[in-house]
This record gives structure tokens, sequence and C-alpha cells, in this order.
């Protein structure tokens, strides 16, 4: 079975930096995309930074210019948060679009179990 696993979260001041990782496990035919997503203490759930199989990235206008994504093999993905901000307290959560093996074009949404991330000003 697919399953997504993040870490690296913590505490940080203001201005400081912090990495996470994301990881995807399982029988898998393609990850066709992989995502950070954050969901602050109060507020929506916000798209943070996304990058495809091809490497096309995206990220959201709130960590632009601060943060970085990026791809370290087919199943893991580094995500380096620069300049934080007290702002970007949330709980952190991993998104991989994946085709398990045998499904052929057929694939799913697995989320990790999130990792928090706070910001002390």
């Amino acid at each position: 079975q697919v399953q997504v696993a993040e870490s690296g979260g913590g505490q940080v001041q203001a201005g400081g930096s912090l990495s996470l990782s994301c990881v995807v496990f399982g029988d898998i035919d393609r990850i066709n995309l992989m995502a950070w997503y954050r969901q602050p203490p109060i507020g929506q759930r916000e798209l943070v930074a996304s990058i495809s199989y091809g490497g096309s990235i995206e990220y959201g206008d709130s960590v632009k210019g601060r943060f970085i994504i990026s791809r370290w093999d087919d199943n893991t993905v580094h995500l380096q948060m620069n300049n934080l901000e007290p702002d970007d307290t949330a709980a952190y959560y991993c998104k991989g679009d994946v085709i398990p093996r045998g499904w052929g074009s057929q694939g799913s949404e697995y989320w990790g179990r999130g990792t928090q991330v706070t910001v002390f000003s």
C-alpha cells in the first residue's frame, strides 16, 4: 500500500530556516506530482509548493522567493524554508499524486500525517 511520510518539522525563530522531507513508499508505477500544503491554526489550507514528474514547479504566493522545493529521487522531495515568518506556522502536509503499480493511468492522492512547523517572532 502507498504511504507518505513527512519529517523535519519543528520550532524556529522568525528569520530562520527549516527543511522538510517527504518520502512516498509503496509499489508504484509513477508519481505524477508531489506537493506541500499547509494548514495554519486559523485559516484555510493552502498550497505551499509542488513539483511534477517532469520537474515543473509551482509556489504559493506567500512563500515565493523564500521556499525551495526539489526532488531528491523518484520518491522523495525536499522543502527548504528560508526567512521564516510567524505566518508560516502551520501543519505541513505532503501529498503525492500516485499511480500504484498495475493501475495503468489511474492514480490517486496520498497524504502524509503532517509535520508541525512553528515560527516565533
